[in-house]
């Protein structure tokens, strides 16, 4: 039986999470609501969803305070969070998106919308099938144990940067503009903002550490590339 993926909508407002709820169940997904961070913290220690939608105002601990608490727990840290809210700013997105959020979705959106976006972000957590193991400098990915190593020592990587840093791997030294990143590794990128690029190579330098985040260069006014001759900053 095929796995029908587990997305945890945390919202409490019970006609907008009904409504999503109904439109995930219509088209092959398991949806679980909890109105509030205390509950839905009991539905991810009792079952891991496979993403997580979640409100940006929730009574209590806010949406961008559970985002950042997920991220820093080693068990959370890989599941997809699309933040929800009714606030269109760009600091906004950006403070959402530096919480840990992998997308962000303003209120009022469209069933298409958001199924594209969760539907991209599962196949980001799922990799290429891939058995290959890439190497760049000190830097080594295994795609098929999902695992990233400096020198020798771990790193941990959110599933999207784990496919960024996989592909930039993959063609090292190239120049890729942020449109064509955001057609490999985001996919159906029609809702996604290039901005999201820049802050998901952010979130990947700093989680490499200093001296493998240089090995990924910014060109200015053309894109990003990855380079085992890093030049001096």
């Amino acid at each position: 039986m095929k796995h029908q993926p587990r997305i945890l909508i945390v919202e409490d407002e019970p006609a907008i999470a009904e409504l999503i709820a109904v439109n995930l169940r219509h088209n092959g997904m398991a949806p679980v609501w909890a109105e509030d961070g205390d509950s839905a913290q009991r539905e991810i220690d009792a079952v891991l969803p496979d993403a997580i939608l979640l409100d940006w105002m929730l009574p209590g601990q806010t949406g961008v305070a559970l985002a950042r608490r997920w991220r820093g727990e080693a068990r959370t840290k890989a599941v997809p969070i699309l933040m929800l809210t009714a606030r269109g700013d760009e600091a906004d997105k950006v403070s959402g998106l530096d919480a840990g959020a992998d997308d962000y979705i303003t209120k009022p959106f469209s069933t298409q919308e958001l199924l594209a976006r969760i539907r991209a972000v599962l196949r980001r957590r799922t990799p290429e099938k891939s058995e290959e193991t890439v190497t760049l400098a000190g830097l080594a990915l295994d795609a098929a144990a999902h695992r990233v190593t400096w020198q020798g020592r771990p790193v941990k990587l959110g599933p999207t940067e784990f496919k960024l840093l996989h592909f930039l791997m993959k063609h090292p030294e190239r120049v890729h503009s942020r449109q064509q990143l955001l057609d490999r590794v985001w996919g159906d990128h029609v809702f996604i903002e290039e901005r999201t690029v820049d802050v998901h190579v952010k979130r990947l330098r700093e989680a490499l550490g200093p001296a493998a985040g240089a090995l990924v260069e910014t060109v200015r006014g053309a894109g990003y590339r990855i380079t085992a001759l890093p030049t001096a900053a």
